[in-house]
């Protein structure tokens, strides 16, 4: 099959590699000799590809390797009991193998693609908006009515995140940096936006009544300290990522004094060793595709050709929505 390869840990200018022979997957990374096998029409790019390409992700398989962790497909064939069938329309995050013709996916990281979405939209779906579920409810603990502010509001984490908290009752903040990402986080649905560069803690803590509720940040940074002052009393800050590049220290008596707390969210490490939990996120995002609420954004897309220029994109943090490789010519 046709598939891009990480060769060398160069970074994203050199590390990939287009073969025209891979050898096609016959089970997925997480259950050895079974899986679903997906024909693959799209698949999502997000920053643990970059981080690969270098080898600063936490996983580094032996080189060569076939990078990409999210796919939107038809399913080629599945384990007996799987509840799929050859021909179903299928979101699945497969960890590694994405940026290839055909990946495999173990049942319970892959979902049925609902005819709203496109497949390009099915690519875009499993690590955002399950990131984002399980960052909001699982560990932030979101209810209706709250205000939560979002860093990094145009991208693809981003954008999940306004659009499952909203369909969860909440209000939303988005942080941006450009009126282009600040188009992108309305069309989201974001019920505000502050700037980045301007004094968005104090924009944040007047739109919401005196603080938010919750702070979603995948960023990381200089702006952790006024993410914290942002919160009212009881409020929580779940730290998603570092896309920003530095990860902030916190300093404890903030918490104390405003009874605050910090919470990691780790979306993989908790649900691959949960497949009921991971079912049941994908349920609640079904219920959420169902209303109307979640409708991922692409942005950028690229032929799988030009998948160093989509890596590229986001390093440089230019990503709009999800950024996406066509492999196949109907994503």
């Amino acid at each position: 099959m046709r598939a891009l390869q990480i060769t060398e840990l160069t970074g994203p200018d050199t590390a990939l590699k287009l073969v025209e022979d891979a050898p096609e997957p016959t089970g997925a990374l997480l259950t050895p000799g079974s899986g679903v096998i997906v024909d693959v029409h799209a698949a999502g790019v997000s920053f643990p590809e970059v981080l690969q390409t270098r080898g600063e992700y936490q996983v580094k398989p032996e080189l060569p390797f076939i990078p990409g962790s999210e796919v939107g497909g038809v399913v080629r064939s599945a384990p007996e009991g799987s509840g799929f069938a050859p021909g179903d329309r299928v979101a699945a995050f497969c960890m590694l193998g994405g940026f290839a013709e055909v990946a495999a996916a173990p049942d319970f990281l892959t979902f049925k693609l609902p005819d709203a979405l496109d497949f390009a939209q099915g690519a875009s779906l499993v690590l955002n908006y399950h990131t984002a579920y399980f960052s909001l409810v699982i560990r932030g603990r979101l209810v209706a009515d709250e205000w939560v502010l979002i860093h990094g509001a145009a991208g693809g984490v981003g954008t999940a995140a306004i659009q499952v908290a909203k369909g969860l009752g909440a209000k939303t903040i988005a942080v941006v940096s450009t009126d282009e990402k600040e188009r992108v986080a309305r069309d989201a649905g974001a019920d505000a936006v502050v700037r980045s560069d301007g004094a968005w803690k104090d924009e944040a803590k007047e739109i919401s009544g005196g603080g938010v509720h919750l702070v979603l940040d995948p960023v990381g940074g200089d702006r952790f300290t006024d993410s914290l002052r942002s919160l009212r009393e009881e409020g929580r800050l779940v730290v998603v990522g570092f896309t920003g590049g530095s990860i902030p220290e916190v300093k404890v008596n903030r918490l104390l004094l405003n009874n605050t707390e910090v919470i990691g969210a780790g979306w993989g490490a908790y649900i691959l060793p949960k497949p009921d939990v991971n079912r049941r996120i994908g349920a609640a995002i079904d219920d959420l595709i169902g209303s109307g609420h979640v409708r991922p954004i692409v942005g950028a897309r690229f032929p799988l050709t030009a998948a160093a220029e989509a890596l590229k994109l986001i390093d440089g943090r230019g990503a709009l929505g999800k950024v996406v490789l066509d492999v196949r010519e109907d994503a």
